[in-house]
């Protein structure tokens, strides 16, 4: 494994970092929910009249600002080395992942540890666990 240390840039990562916690509270605040991602999107699987419109509007803003960066003839900050069915297998594990977890690394990972809660706390180690194992057979075991 090769890490190109002249691209690693702790001063936007620390920014980003701190957009996802002020978005997360703001969320929190105003709404009175948690920024979960597959909580807001298992939300609409079933729907509730009352609670549509914030989260199509979410997931809007997830879809949408990605896409209008793209559009805006911006490069793309990332390269990625998978075939489409690779992504729809992963996406389906994680989707599952999330459903046997209650919750995904957002809900657990940002608000549930930024409440102390230790059902995430464990969560998150499991998660992290979980993506060390694969990275470690997939990247170096597998060949």
């Amino acid at each position: 494994m090769h890490i190109d240390w002249n691209a690693f840039t702790p001063g936007t990562a620390l920014a980003g970092g701190i957009m996802i916690g002020l978005a997360a509270v703001l969320f929190a605040r105003v709404a009175g929910r948690i920024a979960g991602i597959s909580g807001i999107v298992g939300g609409l699987m079933r729907p509730r009249a009352h609670d549509i419109g914030w989260r199509v509007a979410f997931i809007a803003g997830l879809v949408g600002v990605p896409l209008a960066w793209r559009l805006s003839g911006r490069a793309w900050p990332f390269e990625l080395d998978a075939s489409g069915a690779t992504l729809v297998v992963a996406g389906l594990l994680v989707g599952w992942g999330t459903r046997l977890g209650s919750g995904c690394t957002s809900g657990h990972g940002v608000c549930g540890l930024a409440r102390r809660s230790p059902r995430s706390l464990a969560a998150t180690l499991v998660f992290m666990a979980g993506g060390f194992a694969t990275v470690l057979v997939v990247r170096h075991a597998w060949p």
